[in-house]
């Protein structure tokens, strides 16, 4: 979806020193809201003093999204600021849109529409609907959230409505995003805990973050206004993730093995989810391909009565990364599996023959420190006839995180393997080293 365009961009720029308060952190959750597009220029005003009052006073950072979407009806507008900060120039716009409503006679009410990440909407809706209730009864308004029809590959945003008052909607948008900064700082830790288990991937530029801000050492650029149409979605367990903005190309993401070396992998799920995976003509798959920047294919079953299907993915690991988290999260959002259930699926990846014992390791050694390490089972089944490459399956199966960090730590043994049979290859005798 290229790299969107730059929008109207107001707030504070700290040259004023300590005045402006304590400066929120590059973690923080944004708050992200939907107004209509005739009330634009009324928050904008004349010359673009209103905004500024409201920057001002709340010592934010409004972005006002008007170029994208040309058309829509609605247009998004990100808030930047502490919690408190974000709360008063949520109350500022609101009444803004209410005189203007008033006044103008062009709608009768205007609800509050916060935007959220689906990955968080979940935890913020609660087990059968219960904190969505707590907070409809606590505050008096009348809230409901977008179908899941309505993601795709590039917008995981669903648009949460309410209705009521200003005063009403002002303490509704203050326990919703409480709820939604819990789940996103929640999905925050678990991330950084994650990053340690998978050495060899720049993860700031992957892209998995559920705020749409990097929690990394940012790389410039990295403070674009996008719409979330450039978000790009990686859901996956142990919570489910996605969206950085500005996200670099993926000539720009980076490994250890400093491969673009296309690997294959053959992920396996359960037979009623295909239907979803594909999508209607096609269209979901094609995304997903395009997303990730991989060829996925899903191969004819042996048999109708199969419980799993298999899904090809060749891509380079970056691709790998994207399109299998965006399968896992896919089976988790169309309910292939329960709320407590972990999404597990079994991987397969072809390894040469000569390195299958490497991954094994003396008496089960490497195998088991690698479970051990990712939480994934791995399983190197024995008595396998090497196929025409001479190369033998390794089984991966786990949730999203410990089966891509197995994929990972097998594929560097393969690599050491080679890199000694080349050396090998290429030895000239030399005289032996004296021993110390």
């Amino acid at each position: 979806m290229g790299t969107g365009s730059r929008e109207q961009e107001y707030g504070q720029s700290g040259a004023m020193g300590g005045h402006q308060g304590p400066r929120h952190r590059q973690q923080d959750l944004p708050l992200r809201i939907l107004v209509p597009t005739q009330f634009v220029g009324a928050i904008i005003g004349k010359e673009g003093l209103t905004i500024k009052n409201i920057t001002k006073q709340t010592q934010s950072k409004v972005d006002i999204h008007r170029k994208e979407n040309a058309g829509a009806t609605e247009k998004a507008i990100t808030i930047h600021s502490s919690k408190e900060g974000c709360s008063q120039a949520c109350r500022m716009i609101l009444e803004i849109m209410e005189k203007e409503a008033s006044d103008t006679k062009i709608v009768e009410e205007v609800p509050l529409k916060i935007l959220a990440h689906n990955s968080l909407v979940g935890r913020l809706i609660g087990k059968e609907g219960r904190n969505l209730k707590k907070i409809e009864q606590d505050t008096g308004t009348k809230i409901t959230i977008s179908s899941l029809q309505d993601l795709t590959i590039y917008n995981q945003e669903r648009t949460i409505t309410v209705r009521g008052g200003v005063e009403e909607c002002c303490n509704a948008e203050a326990e919703i995003m409480k709820k939604l900064r819990e789940a996103h700082e929640n999905d925050v830790a678990s991330l950084n805990q994650q990053t340690n288990m998978m050495p060899g991937l720049n993860m700031s530029a992957l892209g998995i973050f559920s705020s749409g801000l990097s929690v990394l050492p940012p790389a410039s650029g990295l403070h674009g206004s996008l719409s979330p149409t450039n978000y790009s979605p990686l859901l996956g367990p142990p919570s489910v993730m996605g969206g950085l903005y500005g996200v670099p190309p993926s000539g720009a993401l980076s490994l250890q093995q400093g491969g673009t070396e296309q690997e294959v992998v053959y992920l396996f799920v359960p037979t009623p989810a295909v239907g979803a995976l594909i999508g209607k003509k096609g269209q979901h798959i094609k995304e997903l391909a395009h997303y990730a920047g991989a060829s996925i294919k899903i191969a004819a079953p042996d048999n109708p009565e199969d419980p799993e299907r298999m899904v090809i993915i060749t891509g380079p690991p970056e691709a790998q990364f994207k399109a299998q988290g965006r399968i896992y999260g896919k089976l988790k959002e169309e309910n292939f599996f329960t709320s407590k259930e972990e999404v597990k699926l079994e991987a397969h990846i072809k390894v040469p023959s000569s390195a299958a014992g490497r991954v094994i390791g003396k008496g089960g050694k490497t195998v088991n420190e690698l479970q051990n390490l990712t939480s994934a089972e791995v399983i190197v089944p024995r008595d396998q006839t090497p196929d025409e490459n001479d190369e033998v399956f390794v089984k991966i199966i786990g949730h999203f995180f410990a089966s891509q960090t197995a994929q990972r730590k097998i594929r560097e043994i393969v690599q050491q393997v080679k890199q000694q049979e080349r050396k090998h290859q290429q030895m000239v005798p030399t005289p032996s080293q004296p021993s110390k």
